[in-house]
Protein backbone atom coordinates (compact mmCIF):
# COMPACT_ATOMS: atom_id res chain seq x y z
CA UNK A 1 0.00 0.00 0.00
CA UNK A 2 2.82 2.40 0.88
CA UNK A 3 4.50 1.55 -2.42
CA UNK A 4 1.34 2.44 -4.32
CA UNK A 5 0.96 5.68 -2.35
CA UNK A 6 4.56 6.64 -3.11
CA UNK A 7 4.18 5.70 -6.78
CA UNK A 8 1.01 7.79 -7.15
CA UNK A 9 2.54 10.70 -5.22
CA UNK A 10 5.36 10.72 -7.76
CA UNK A 11 2.83 10.89 -10.59
CA UNK A 12 0.93 13.91 -9.28
CA UNK A 13 1.64 17.03 -11.28
CA UNK A 14 0.16 20.33 -12.35
CA UNK A 15 -1.57 20.47 -15.71
CA UNK A 16 -3.26 23.16 -17.75
CA UNK A 17 -6.78 22.62 -19.02
CA UNK A 18 -5.48 22.30 -22.59
CA UNK A 19 -3.78 19.05 -21.60
CA UNK A 20 -6.80 17.76 -19.67
CA UNK A 21 -9.52 18.58 -22.23
CA UNK A 22 -9.00 15.39 -24.32
CA UNK A 23 -9.61 13.30 -21.18
CA UNK A 24 -12.87 15.19 -20.59
CA UNK A 25 -13.91 14.42 -24.17
CA UNK A 26 -13.39 10.69 -23.59
CA UNK A 27 -15.39 10.92 -20.33
CA UNK A 28 -12.39 9.90 -18.20
CA UNK A 29 -12.01 13.03 -16.09
CA UNK A 30 -12.99 13.05 -12.42
CA UNK A 31 -13.05 16.25 -10.38
CA UNK A 32 -11.96 15.85 -6.76
CA UNK A 33 -13.30 18.41 -4.28
CA UNK A 34 -10.66 20.74 -2.86
CA UNK A 35 -11.49 19.49 0.67
CA UNK A 36 -10.35 15.95 -0.18
CA UNK A 37 -6.76 14.71 -0.40
CA UNK A 38 -6.20 13.99 -4.11
CA UNK A 39 -3.63 11.31 -3.30
CA UNK A 40 -6.01 9.57 -0.87
CA UNK A 41 -8.72 9.48 -3.55
CA UNK A 42 -6.23 8.12 -6.10
CA UNK A 43 -5.11 5.36 -3.73
CA UNK A 44 -8.75 4.43 -2.98
CA UNK A 45 -9.57 4.20 -6.70
CA UNK A 46 -6.41 2.21 -7.48
CA UNK A 47 -7.21 -0.22 -4.63
CA UNK A 48 -10.84 -0.50 -5.76
CA UNK A 49 -12.05 0.76 -2.38
CA UNK A 50 -15.68 0.88 -3.46
CA UNK A 51 -17.12 2.06 -0.12
CA UNK A 52 -14.89 5.15 0.12
CA UNK A 53 -15.26 6.06 -3.55
CA UNK A 54 -19.03 5.54 -3.46
CA UNK A 55 -19.29 7.74 -0.37
CA UNK A 56 -17.38 10.56 -2.10
CA UNK A 57 -19.51 10.21 -5.23
CA UNK A 58 -22.72 10.24 -3.17
CA UNK A 59 -21.54 13.37 -1.34
CA UNK A 60 -20.61 14.93 -4.73
CA UNK A 61 -16.99 15.26 -3.61
CA UNK A 62 -15.82 13.22 -6.62
CA UNK A 63 -17.71 13.76 -9.86
CA UNK A 64 -17.48 14.08 -13.61
CA UNK A 65 -17.30 17.72 -14.69
CA UNK A 66 -20.53 19.32 -15.87
CA UNK A 67 -20.97 20.61 -19.40
CA UNK A 68 -20.87 24.13 -17.95
CA UNK A 69 -17.58 23.49 -16.13
CA UNK A 70 -15.99 22.09 -19.29
CA UNK A 71 -17.25 25.09 -21.25
CA UNK A 72 -15.84 27.52 -18.66
CA UNK A 73 -12.50 25.72 -18.65
CA UNK A 74 -12.40 25.70 -22.46
CA UNK A 75 -12.61 29.50 -22.24
CA UNK A 76 -9.58 29.57 -19.90
CA UNK A 77 -7.22 26.98 -21.43
CA UNK A 78 -4.35 27.98 -19.11
CA UNK A 79 -6.41 27.25 -15.96
CA UNK A 80 -4.25 24.99 -13.80
CA UNK A 81 -5.16 21.85 -11.90
CA UNK A 82 -3.33 19.25 -9.88
CA UNK A 83 -3.71 16.04 -11.85
CA UNK A 84 -3.22 12.37 -11.08
CA UNK A 85 -3.63 9.53 -13.57
CA UNK A 86 -5.22 6.40 -12.11
CA UNK A 87 -6.17 4.31 -15.13
CA UNK A 88 -8.64 4.63 -16.70
CA UNK A 89 -9.26 8.01 -15.05
CA UNK A 90 -7.51 11.32 -14.73
CA UNK A 91 -8.28 12.88 -11.36
CA UNK A 92 -8.10 16.66 -11.17
CA UNK A 93 -8.32 19.20 -8.40
CA UNK A 94 -8.55 22.93 -8.93
CA UNK A 95 -5.59 25.04 -7.89
CA UNK A 96 -6.70 28.16 -6.07
CA UNK A 97 -6.30 31.24 -8.23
Amino acid sequence: MDDLRAELAGMMDEAEWDWLAPHARRNALLVVDIDLDLLEVGVAIANDNVSSVQHWVNEQLVYKPSTQQVSDWNNTPTRRFTALIVQPYVLIQAIAA
